[in-house]
């Protein structure tokens, strides 16, 4: 199961943490505002109310050991900076932070963050690849020039394996995971649709009509496939 730790909870903070532990990840959220930690109690694996600019707290919870640590501190650079340094000095890998500013992002890439997150032009790429075509759900750049998407399946992948599709070959473009519709039936006798998570998809993966698959690529990679297969409009 992969494990994340996040680090101010939040507007961003708490969607990430939350969306995270439903789809059964392993979630350490971590904020030194006692009620934002009681709040997101019990919706994640681990709440913990400690200041983050404390490097043996930090240190003592063994974050050298998950798969990332997202900083969603707001408007405290002074402690996002910190924050940042002491996960890199303790031996962090992967690191994504919230800034403010262009500025904030730039000194905390000289540090060694890896993943900036500036919200108003997340905000505005989503809102603008939203209205290009509506099977985009979700687009968040990365600092490196790639980007994550959640795509709506286009009624021409519908029916073939991952093998078939061959994104990675033809577009280099990853596949990450894929929601997928699963039909379960409660207590009461009642059939109910729930999303589920393949986090580990395999070539032999039949992509089927109503899931969203969760694509890692270059930019102008995704966008073009956002393009190709809207110009038809399905």
């Amino acid at each position: 199961m992969a494990k994340y730790a996040v680090i101010g909870i939040g507007r961003l903070g708490y969607t990430v943490a939350t969306i995270l532990a439903e789809n059964g990840m392993d979630v350490i959220a971590i904020d030194k505002n006692k009620d934002l930690i009681d709040e997101i109690s019990g919706k994640v694996t681990t709440a913990l109310c400690i200041d983050s600019t404390d490097e043996s707290a930090l240190r003592s919870l063994g974050l050298n050991e998950v798969d990332a640590v997202i900083i969603g501190i707001g408007t405290n650079i002074q402690e996002s900076i910190l924050t940042a340094a002491i996960l890199k000095k303790i031996g962090v890998g992967i690191i994504y932070a919230k800034v403010e500013s262009q500025l904030h992002g730039r000194i905390l890439e000289l540090i060694g963050v890896q993943h900036i997150l500036l919200p108003e032009e997340m905000v505005g790429n989503q809102l603008a690849k939203s209205l290009i075509s509506r099977n985009i759900l979700e687009y968040i750049n990365l600092s490196s020039g790639h980007i994550v998407v959640e795509m709506v399946v286009p009624k021409a992948f519908v029916g073939k394996t991952l093998q078939e599709l061959a994104l990675p070959s033809a577009r280099g473009i990853n596949v990450i995971a894929i929601k997928y519709n699963y039909l379960s039936v409660t207590e009461e006798g009642k059939n109910v649709i729930e999303k589920r998570l393949n986090d580990m998809p395999g070539a032999n993966d039949i992509v089927e009509e109503g899931d969203v698959l969760i694509l890692l690529g270059p930019k102008g990679n995704i966008d073009k496939l956002i393009y190709d297969t809207s110009v038809k409009r399905d």
